[in-house]
């Protein structure tokens, strides 16, 4: 896949960053021009992640993460809210059952908007039963719900 920087002029023309990025889009552009009636043309983009919710998401699992009884490693922590959102692949495990794998969520493998989503199905997901009962064993289910609400509550001030 050929990648293009982008930018634009003093004149707000959009041209390539660089003589090599110039001829790559003018190549882009001419393709576009020169599309017949009915063809279809597939544009891959990559809408970059924004630093500040990067971080945000990050300190929210660092909140939990600080508050938690039953993981000893933050990644660990990180694999199983990835798992219980629902960001995973499915693949055979040693004993042919299907096992779910975390899928990554590297800065280049989600965009913005698909970090946003995933963020939002990872607030979800610890807010469920399920996900405080096991966080919080000792606690019952309305202190691990009104615990994991005052730690998410924090960060959707944040956000806005």
């Amino acid at each position: 896949m050929t990648t293009i920087l982008v930018t634009k002029d003093d004149k707000g023309k959009l041209v390539g960053a660089g003589e090599k990025n110039r001829k790559a889009y003018a190549r882009f552009k001419k393709m576009l021009d020169e599309l017949e009636p009915g063809e279809i043309f597939t544009i891959n983009h990559w809408f970059p992640r924004h630093g500040k919710f990067h971080r945000l998401h990050f300190a929210m699992l660092a909140s939990v993460y600080d508050s938690q009884e039953q993981f000893d490693d933050p990644d660990e922590l990180r694999m199983w809210v990835q798992v219980g959102a629902g960001h995973v692949r499915f693949v055979p495990g040693p004993t042919g059952r299907m096992v779910a794998l975390p899928e990554s969520i590297a800065w280049r493998k989600m965009d913005d908007e698909e970090f946003k989503a995933h963020h939002e199905k990872v607030k979800k997901f610890l807010r469920t039963t399920q996900a405080t009962r096991f966080l919080w064993p000792t606690v019952d289910d309305q202190s691990g719900a009104d615990g994991m609400a005052r730690i998410l509550d924090e960060f959707e001030q944040e956000q806005s």
